[in-house]
């Protein structure tokens, strides 16, 4: 295994473009669409694809993904510098706060967990500098 755990991720969605603006509203990004016949990505910016994880939203064949609140990975998008700011933006951009800003420790850092727009479990970390 190399520097990372994780190399790619995929949030699956049933509207990309609500997806895509609730991610763009929460995060204060611009995501990338891709199309493909079929298969359609929105991607999260990354400054070096190379060395940096990357992830996309995703909208393919029905049932290929299925979002969902219990089931299935938990993944963690960095919301350094501060987990409450990202949380602050879930419930005006469309979702649900289901752990609120919780210490892990002093060393780890802070984690939180929503519902995005599209009934996916995500959560969120950060690590005071």
């Amino acid at each position: 295994m190399k520097d990372n755990a994780i190399s790619w991720f995929e949030i699956p969605t049933e509207d990309i473009d609500r997806a895509q603006k609730f991610y763009e509203a929460i995060f204060e990004i611009q995501m990338i669409p891709m199309e493909f016949p079929g298969f359609q990505m929105r991607l999260f910016p990354i400054s070096d694809p190379k060395t940096g994880i990357g992830g996309a939203l995703v909208k393919t064949s029905p049932g290929f993904y299925i979002p969902s609140e219990s089931h299935g990975p938990l993944i963690y998008l960095n919301a350094n510098p501060d987990v409450e700011i990202v949380l602050s933006r879930v419930e005006n951009a469309g979702g649900k706060i289901t752990v609120p800003k919780t210490l892990i420790s002093e060393e780890h850092g802070y984690m939180g967990v929503f519902i995005d727009s599209e009934g996916n479990r995500i959560a969120v970390h950060s690590i005071p500098q």
